[in-house]
Formats: structure tokens, C-alpha cells, sequence
């Protein structure tokens, strides 16, 4: 069963004082100038807390780089990261290049186009880090409203995570069956853990890399904690779709590499980054 934690549950200053490791907060950033700024000024407003703000640019033609260099935060272009890997391949692999930019023990992402951010985001990801808690991959979850024909709907939002994601988890990997937000962008772990595992490209990111490192450090490492509220822009159904193939690639491909799937996967492969360390090594 998943350890579930609330943000409230780890006060900022209790971390800093139970801080013993450097931290450093990763967002994969593509033409969210609207929202970037906000988010870096108030993980600044964390203070000593952080030790790295990075921004990673997938080469946003709006104003994303210059309002996130205006906020306080480290920016470089996702290509310019691990250039001998090639082109770049999404959020997925912005993720995997950004640990050759990271500096800290400890990595958060941070989804760069969330609405009305919280540092809770930050502190809760971070608690069960500090604080001894048994965790070494820490996910997100939050209530998710969808707002259709001007009404809310109370978690409506998260439509492949519900429909696609926790299904498939359910019926194949019921030790993560607890996870309310598989999908959830927001994650924290240590780098050396992360420099460990292959990162999926694109949409699939989330999906692989908890089925990772549910075989390298088990189910029961892996805790949530409750951030709140998350709002972002809803997209359509057309839209949601290759997402939902995304997930459901690495599922049935995941099956078929433990031999409980015969014949090819479900769907088109899932392009992978190797493990970091393997190819740039610490």
C-alpha cells in the first residue's frame, strides 16, 4: 500500500532544518511565459530551502526564456543538454538531459504551467525526502477540477491518469493501484536514484518511470503526498489521446518484456533514454 503524506504535513521551516542534502528544482518549460515566472518567484520564496532553480527550454517561440531568466531562475535550451543524444524528444527527455545541468542530492520537478502555484508543491515532494520517512521516489497527487460549459466539475480533471493509467495499473501492477495520480508531473528523488533508471520520451515519462523504479527499489518505497489544488488548461479529447496511448505503450510493453503479454506490444514503441550514468558518467 502507498504512503500517502499531506503538504501540510512538513512545515518549510521544520525542512531546513532537517536539510542535510542540497536540492535542486527541475522544470521542463515549453511556451508557458504566463505561468514560469509566478512559479520560479515563489520557489525563491523558499529561500535556502533551494539551492537550484533550472529551467530546461524545449524552444518556446513566446517569451518563456526571458521571463524565467527575469524571475531568478537558471535557464539553458533542452538541445543544448547532452547535444550527441540528438534531437529532442519532449518532456520525457527534457527531464533526462536536465541531470547533466543539476548540481544538488535531491531533484524536483515541477510542471512549469500550473495556475496559482504553491511552494507547497516544492516542501511536500520534499518532505518525505528529509524527514526519514522510508521514501525514495515521491509523486504527487491533488484534486484536479474541470471546469466544462463554465461548471466545475470536482476532480474531473486527470481524465487519462483515471481512464487510461490507474486501470492498467490496477489490473496488472496492484502494488501501485493506490497512486491517485500516476501521471502526476510533479515528482522528488535523489539524482544518483534518477541517474540509475532509463527515462521514457514524451507523454509516456511518468508511466515508465514508475514502473522503474517499482523493480529497482520496490512499490514500497514510493510515497504521495497530497499538494492540494492543481489547475492547468483542459484539452481535448483528440488531444488526450496520444497520451493515452503513450501510457498504455509502456504498459503493454513493460508486460511483454516480463513475458505476461504474448506476441508484440499493445501499441508503437516507446523511445527510451539509457540510464544517465551510462552515458555521462557522474
Amino acid at each position: 500500500m502507498t504512503t500517502t503524506f499531506d503538504h501540510s504535513d512538513f512545515a518549510p521551516a521544520q525542512l531546513l532544518q532537517r536539510k542535510s542534502q542540497t536540492v535542486s528544482v527541475v522544470l521542463p518549460a515549453l511556451e508557458v511565459a504566463d505561468t514560469v515566472g509566478f512559479i520560479v518567484e515563489r520557489i525563491r520564496g523558499l529561500g535556502e530551502l533551494v539551492d537550484q532553480i533550472l529551467v530546461v527550454d524545449g524552444g518556446s517561440r513566446d517569451a518563456t526564456v526571458e521571463v524565467a531568466f527575469a524571475a531568478g531562475a537558471e535557464v539553458l535550451q533542452q538541445g543544448s543538454l547532452v547535444p550527441e543524444a540528438g534531437p529532442v524528444l519532449g518532456k520525457g527527455d527534457a527531464m533526462w538531459r536536465a541531470l547533466a545541468a543539476v548540481r544538488c542530492d535531491l531533484v524536483v520537478y515541477i510542471d512549469a504551467d500550473t495556475r496559482d502555484f504553491s511552494p507547497a508543491f516544492v516542501t511536500g515532494l520534499l518532505g518525505p525526502l528529509l524527514t526519514d520517512s522510508g521514501a525514495e521516489f515521491v509523486k504527487a497527487t491533488y484534486n484536479r477540477p474541470y471546469v466544462v460549459g463554465g461548471h466545475e466539475v470536482a476532480n474531473g480533471g486527470g481524465r487519462v491518469s483515471q481512464l487510461t493509467a490507474r486501470p492498467l495499473l490496477a489490473a496488472f501492477y496492484p502494488d501501485l493501484a493506490d497512486l491517485v495520480q500516476p501521471l502526476a508531473g510533479e515528482v522528488a528523488a535523489s539524482r544518483a536514484l534518477l541517474q540509475r533508471i532509463p527515462f521514457a520520451t514524451g507523454y509516456s515519462v511518468e508511466a515508465a518511470m514508475l514502473l522503474e523504479l517499482r523493480d529497482v527499489i520496490g512499490a514500497d518505497a514510493i510515497a504521495q503526498v497530497h499538494l492540494g489544488e492543481r489547475r492547468n488548461a483542459h484539452q481535448s479529447l483528440e488531444a488526450l489521446r496520444p497520451m493515452a496511448e503513450s501510457v498504455l505503450a509502456v504498459i503493454t510493453d513493460r508486460l511483454h518484456h516480463d513475458g505476461r503479454l504474448l506476441g508484440p506490444p499493445a501499441a508503437s514503441p516507446v523511445i527510451v533514454r539509457p540510464p544517465f550514468a551510462t552515458l555521462v558518467p557522474a
